[in-house]
């Protein structure tokens, strides 16, 4: 049986990918933030930091996929329990907003 419809479906990794990028050119026209500075042992002379291009290897993609896979999913069932609880079938903003804290603290 396929690995992926064992466990349900799963984001694009080109769709990931394309968002990442989206995140590191703005972090990048920003300048970044003080925590965000990563030191190199041996800077290519040629390039800056703001010249090279950001890239993940397909392995990376993939996991980053099923890591929001899952909070995806997660956050689905803690809002449906709590929608359940207040006697509704209808998960509801005010639901994801109730779970979404702990939820990131989960994560």
């Amino acid at each position: 049986m396929d690995e992926e419809a064992t466990r349900g479906e799963t984001f694009d990794p080109d769709l990931i990918h394309a968002i990442f990028k989206l995140v590191w050119s703005r972090r990048g026209e920003r300048g970044g933030g003080a925590g965000d500075e990563v030191v190199e042992v041996e800077p290519v002379a040629e390039t800056s930091r703001r010249n090279r291009s950001a890239t993940a290897n397909a392995s990376a993609l993939k996991v980053s996929c099923e890591l929001l896979r899952i909070f995806v999913t997660e956050a689905v069932q803690r809002s449906a329990f709590i929608a359940e609880a207040e006697g509704t079938t209808k998960i509801e903003p005010t639901h994801l907003e109730r779970v979404l804290p702990q939820l990131l603290l989960d994560f």
